[in-house]
């Protein structure tokens, strides 16, 4: 049998669209391999938001042109966010590369990997009008019990640092009545929980007819359903109705990633982030007003063109204001073609590494404290499997979406009560009740 590898970067609607790759390449006969060196098949998923995936896609491809040399009837394939942006010029960079395709481009992989008899479709790439969702493709699935839910793709914001609304097209919604099938069919396999994607989650439905809220609240009537999660948001998306849905709704879980960037009012204009420093913070009192509980998270950059010493500062303020359970934290990264690469100001890279040292320092002090708060509690732990640490214990996590390890006798997929009696900045531990009984 054929084999196949594929290696992933980047953001989750990244490794959505490889569960369907890994789906498709399944359909067509072939097995999958434990590590690249054992694959016929060899698929990079990449992602070019930042300069880091680049770097690292570039070691791996040069791992894999070593493993053509040995064997040219191997197949490279390179997909993904990376191959659009560089679509002129990658079969230049890399030779060796047979196919290339843009992220809306999958479900043609499998007549350019010669599915249908003609051998490889070497150069083959498709255009932003072929478009189609992942979402209506085979899929293999990492946990049997958990799921990710394509609602959109593509993006009608403008933010001046991001390359995504070039490489993904506009904003295009899938109907809602494909969304609740795929749902329904998730919860008769067993999925206890989903996760709606899209690339700005919570404006979904406008060119369908629909909207947000309304899908939260369909995908809740949904038997089986039991934890209802979404990313990646937009603060200006996040009206009353979507707070209102996420505060009834039983399975909507009690967390939100809401995306700050800077605190400084200044910095998020020049990002053309659409809100003020002042409208984020309302908006976080609004949803803390209708879901008490509520866990925060956010993603910040530092380093903005033009960005000063009291600019960063206000991000950490706000920082402090909010109190993240936790953060995504990111040092500017020029994307070439985008509005900020070529903007005045650059900050020098070892000031900007200078201020994600200091920021990180506080994001993790506050991640402690917020954790530490939760011991002495009960959580309801969803079972994802052994610690990555330690084989002994459990690892799962919670409706607010933190990570819990534990002792217990339980089987990933199942729904346990957990007591926490220690935390770390990012990890709850706690010894399921079961087992405390015992």
């Amino acid at each position: 049998m054929r084999r196949y590898h594929v290696t992933t970067f980047g953001c989750q609607m990244n490794a959505h669209d490889s569960e369907r790759i890994k789906g498709l390449l399944e359909e067509l006969g072939l097995g999958e391999a434990p590590n690249q060196d054992e694959a016929d098949v060899l698929v990079f998923n990449t992602c070019t938001i930042r300069e880091k995936p680049d770097t690292r896609l570039a070691a791996h491809l040069g791992n894999a042109r070593m493993l053509k040399e040995q064997d040219p009837g191997r197949v490279i394939a390179v997909g993904g966010c990376y191959a659009e942006a560089q679509r002129d010029r990658i079969f230049e960079t890399y030779p060796f590369v047979d196919v290339a395709f843009g992220p809306g481009s999958i479900p043609h992989l499998a007549e350019w990997l010669g599915a249908g008899g003609e051998g490889v479709a070497r150069g083959a790439f498709g255009t932003a009008e072929e478009r189609a969702f992942a979402g209506r493709l085979p899929m293999h699935r990492e946990r049997r019990f958990q799921a990710w839910v394509q609602i959109s793709m593509g993006c009608n914001s403008v933010c001046a640092y991001c390359i995504v609304p070039a490489v993904r097209g506009r904003e295009v919604s899938r109907r809602p009545g494909e969304i609740l099938a795929e749902v329904e069919r998730l919860a008769a396999q067993g999925v206890r929980e989903i996760t709606l994607l899209g690339q700005n989650v919570n404006s979904y439905g406008r060119d369908v007819g629909s909207d947000f809220s309304e899908l939260l609240r369909a995908c809740d009537a949904v038997e089986g359903v039991e934890r209802i999660r979404f990313t990646s948001p937009h603060p200006k998306d996040f009206r009353a109705p979507v707070i209102a849905a996420m505060a009834d709704c039983q399975a909507v879980c009690e967390h939100a990633h809401l995306p700050l960037q800077s605190g400084s009012t200044r910095i998020l204009k020049a990002m053309r982030r659409t809100y003020s420093r002042e409208r984020y913070l309302r908006l976080v009192d609004e949803l803390r007003a209708a879901i008490p509980d509520l866990a925060l998270t956010t993603d910040l950059i530092v380093g903005f063109p033009g960005e000063t010493e009291a600019e960063f500062e206000q991000t950490v303020s706000a920082v402090e204001e909010v109190g993240y359970d936790g953060a995504f934290t990111f040092v500017y990264s020029p994307r070439q073609g985008t509005e900020a690469a070529a903007m005045p100001g650059q900050v020098p890279e070892a000031v900007k590494r200078e201020r994600i040292e200091r920021l990180v320092e506080v994001v993790q002090r506050i991640g402690e404290r917020r954790n530490r708060g939760r011991v002495g509690r009960i959580e309801e732990v969803l079972v994802e499997g052994p610690s990555r640490t330690d084989e002994a214990l459990l690892r799962g996590r919670t409706r607010r979406n933190t990570t819990v390890v534990f002792t217990g006798d339980v089987q990933p997929g199942e729904l346990v009560q957990v007591r926490i009696e220690d935390a770390t900045s990012a990890t709850l531990r706690g010894v399921e009740l079961a087992a405390v009984a015992a």
